[in-house]
Order: structure tokens, then sequence, then C-alpha cells
């Protein structure tokens, strides 16, 4: 989720850049904010790089072992290793290996519950925002643990391809409990684009389906089990909770982090003698047929599993 219409360009990487190619408008209550080009932005251009105020991997996207940075997101398999899990070849090897983006020997975990960074920076920037809320320590992988009880029965709910996740609601409520002050984090949230009430229970319905009235009860109580907080109530009452679901149905973003396209990426900008780039492109084309061979057996797995 993005930052508010107040503090639109605070979580920018380069505040004054973007405030000089773009800026904010309320436009109305149906379409909320948008954002409009203050001067001529080219093609390729990138407008501005922005840290969001919360992010969550997709559930199911963390259960089948993308392995992400818990707090931005970034990949932390390299190259390799994720064209060997998705290809189902693990003897792959990949040329052009210096081209991944991904350097392990960055990498850090928690040192309570083991969940993985990619570098020290993002290590403690969840702990000062969210994390010592959220960190589960040695009941990381305990399915009786409030948290993890959640987790799965949105997993139960809401099945890949994944739109959203229930860990988003999770850290906005672990911000403001883990903050020092409270009411600037409430301001922020608050000022999200909102839904009337038929609209809120149209984005539920979106999200979890047919059965979306009692699964949002269900998913109220357990939510209210792992997180109350007095400072929070009205977020834990029905209303409010169906409320807090839609403006994350609203106003969440997915976004897909792949060291194995940066690499080909960065394998396309080679410049190579033309037998070579021939091979390489072969290479590349087979690989990815490989993947999408995987991806099918998959597809057929989960639902013979269903």
């Amino acid at each position: 989720m993005a930052a508010s219409l107040d503090d639109m360009f605070s979580l920018c990487v380069d505040p004054g850049k973007a405030a000089s190619s773009v800026e904010v408008r309320f436009i109305d209550n149906l379409k909320g904010k948008g954002l409009f080009a203050k001067k001529s932005i080219k093609k390729g251009d990138t407008i501005f790089i922005e840290r969001p105020l919360v992010s969550a991997q997709f559930l199911w996207n963390d259960l089948y072992k993308y392995k992400a940075c818990e707090y931005c997101l970034r990949a932390l398999e390299t190259a390799e290793e994720n064209a060997r899990r998705l290809s189902g070849n693990p003897a792959l090897s990949l040329p052009h290996a210096e081209l991944c983006c991904v350097h392990p020997e960055l990498h850090q975990a928690c040192p309570q519950c083991q969940v993985m960074y990619c570098s020290s920076e993002c290590r403690q920037a969840a702990a000062d925002q969210y994390h010592r809320v959220l960190c589960l320590g040695p009941s990381q992988d305990d399915p009786s643990h409030p948290i993890n009880k959640l987790k799965n029965t949105w997993r139960s709910m809401h099945y890949p391809p994944e739109t959203s996740s229930i860990m988003l609601m999770a850290k906005m409520v672990a911000a403001v409990k883990q903050a020092k002050d409270k009411a600037h984090w409430q301001k922020l949230f608050s000022h999200f684009c909102s839904r009337t009430a038929n609209e809120e229970e149209e984005i539920a319905h979106k999200l979890l389906g047919e059965q979306f009235r009692g699964q949002l009860a269900v998913l109220n109580g357990l939510f209210t089990a792992a997180l109350y907080d007095d400072h929070l109530s009205r977020w834990f009452v029905p209303e409010g909770f169906c409320s807090l679901f839609a403006l994350v149905g609203t106003n969440g973003q997915g976004i897909g982090t792949s060291s194995l396209s940066q690499w080909v990426h960065g394998c396309d900008a080679l410049e190579l003698p033309t037998q070579q780039r021939e091979q390489l492109d072969s290479f590349i084309d087979q690989l990815y047929k490989d993947i999408e061979k995987g991806h099918c057996f998959i597809s057929v797995l989960q639902c013979f599993l269903e």
C-alpha cells in the first residue's frame, strides 16, 4: 500500500524528484486520488520509486517456497536457484551467473523467528516498524499459533491466483501497536480511498467468493484473537473489519519480483558475437518452455488435490 495524499512523496527514494515530475489531485469520492504529470514524461522513464507503508508476500506464494525479503519483497533466490525450482531441474546451470542481482552474502535472518531479509537495513526497518509485534519466535512453524491459524485460514479461503493478503492488515495493526506516535500511523491509513458499506461488501465478495459473509466473520474472529489492540478497537468490530478489508482490497497493489527475469534482462543487454547470442537466446527459450511444463504439472496436481 502506497502513501496517502498528505504524505504522497514522503516515502519516495527521492521526494524532490517525484514532486517535480507529478502531483496528486483529489478527483472525486468515486475515483479518489489521481496522479497527474507536471512535465513531459517519456516512455520508459522512472517517475519515482516509492517504499510502501506496508507490504506482504502472498501467502500461497510463500507456501510454495518463493523466497522474498519479508520487508521489501526483493527476491532472495539467485537467478539460478529460481530457474532450478521453477523448471524442476536441480542440476540446471545458468550461463553468465555474474548478471544475477541477488547477493546472498548480505541476507540476514531475524534472530528470533529466522524470517529472512535481503539486508541488515531491511531487517532493522521491519523490526522498527512492525516485526516486534508479529515475530513468532520459536512458534514460527507452529500451526496452533494465532497468527499462523489466521494465515492458514486465509489460504483456505483465497486460492491462487492471489490478489491480496490478510497480512497486509496484520502489518497495519502491528505498525500502529508498535509505534510511539500511534495517531500518526492511524492518520496515514485513514487518508486512503474508502467505500460505502455496500461497496465494502462487494469488495469482500470479490476477494472471498460466494461464502464471503461467513468467511469474513471467521477471519474477523481469528484476526481479533491474534492482534486485538484497544487503540484500534474499531478495526476489530464487524463493520470496522469489513472497512479495513475493503481498504486493503481497494488500495493494495500487487507487484512481481523475479531474479530470473532480471538475469534475462541482463543477458539481453550483453553484446555478444552472433553465434553466442543465438546460443544464449536458444537456452533462454528452452528454459521458459521447461518452466511452463513445470507450471502445468503444478496446476494439474493442485486440481487433483482439490
